[in-house]
C-alpha cells in the first residue's frame, strides 16, 4: 500500500485540483492506496472541502489538528498513522506535480528514501534567492550536498520512519536524519509550478532565521551521533 501525506493550512481552491490530479495518478500505478490531508488549523473552508472530498474518493483520511502546529507536526501525524509500506508527502499548493510519484516510487525499490529536486522553480525571485541562500548554508554547515532541502515531494519505505524523533522545524533536514539512521538517500528532478490560489505560508524570516537556529541543532547531532561497530563474542 502507498500512503500519501498531505499536510493543508487554508488551501480550500487548491484541493478539488489536487485529489482530481493525485487520484488519476494513483489509479494508474494499481494496487491498494491512501490519502492522508492532515489539516493543520485551517481557518478557511479547507476542511469542509476535505469532508467533500472524502465522500467522493474513499481512500481519503482526515486528520485534524485543534490549531495550527506546523508543517513538521503535520508529517509527524502522518508518518504515525500511515498504513502503507511507502509514504509519499507532498503540498497541497498545486507547486508539487502529482505525475512526479510514479518516478520517485520507481526510485524508491534502490534506496529508502527519495527526495524531490525542482531544477526549475516557479518562484517569486526574493522567496528563489531566500531559498538559494539557505541551501547553501544548510549544505554548509550539515557537510551535506542536498540540492533541494525545501521541498516536499519526498518518497519513503516506511521502515526508515519509524524511529524518527522528529522537533519543530525538522522536516527541512529529513534526508540527513533518515542517513544518520543508516538508510540510503536518493535525488530525483521533480517539475515545479507556480502558485495559483492561495498565499505562501512563509516569509524570509520562516525562510531563513528559524531554519538557521533549527540547523545548529542537526549539525550538532550529526557531529555527535554515535558511530561504532560490535560484534558479541
Amino acid at each position: 500500500m502507498i500512503s500519501v501525506i498531505i499536510p493543508v493550512y487554508n488551501e480550500e481552491e487548491n484541493l478539488p485540483i489536487l485529489a482530481e490530479r493525485l487520484f488519476f495518478v494513483l489509479r494508474k500505478l494499481g494496487g491498494e492506496f491512501e490519502v492522508i490531508f492532515v489539516d493543520d488549523g485551517s481557518t478557511d473552508k479547507s476542511l469542509a472541502v476535505m469532508r467533500g472530498l472524502r465522500d467522493t474518493y474513499p481512500q481519503v483520511r482526515i486528520i485534524k489538528f485543534e490549531r495550527n502546529c506546523g508543517q513538521t507536526a503535520a508529517f509527524d501525524c502522518g508518518f504515525k498513522v500511515a498504513k502503507g509500506a511507502m509514504v509519499v508527502t507532498l503540498d497541497a499548493d498545486l507547486q508539487n506535480d502529482p505525475n512526479d510519484i510514479p518516478k520517485m516510487i520507481e526510485k524508491l525499490k534502490n534506496c529508502d528514501m527519495v527526495y524531490g529536486w525542482r531544477r526549475k522553480r516557479r518562484d517569486p525571485l526574493l522567496k528563489l534567492i531566500s531559498s538559494k541562500i539557505a541551501n547553501y548554508i544548510r549544505n554548509k554547515l550539515s557537510g551535506e550536498d542536498i540540492k533541494d532541502t525545501g521541498c516536499s515531494l519526498k518518497a519513503y519505505k516506511k521502515d526508515c520512519l519509524n524511529n524518527l524523533k522528529l522537533y519543530n522545524g525538522m522536516h527541512r533536514f529529513l534526508p540527513t536524519l533518515v542517513k544518520l539512521e543508516g538508510f540510503k538517500v536518493a535525488e530525483v528532478e521533480v517539475s515545479h509550478h507556480p502558485r495559483k490560489y492561495g498565499k505562501s505560508k512563509y516569509n524570509v524570516r520562516k525562510r531563513l532565521i528559524w531554519p538557521f537556529l533549527d540547523l545548529l541543532a542537526v549539525s550538532w547531532m550529526k557531529k555527535r551521533h554515535l558511530r561504532y561497530e560490535w560484534e558479541e563474542i
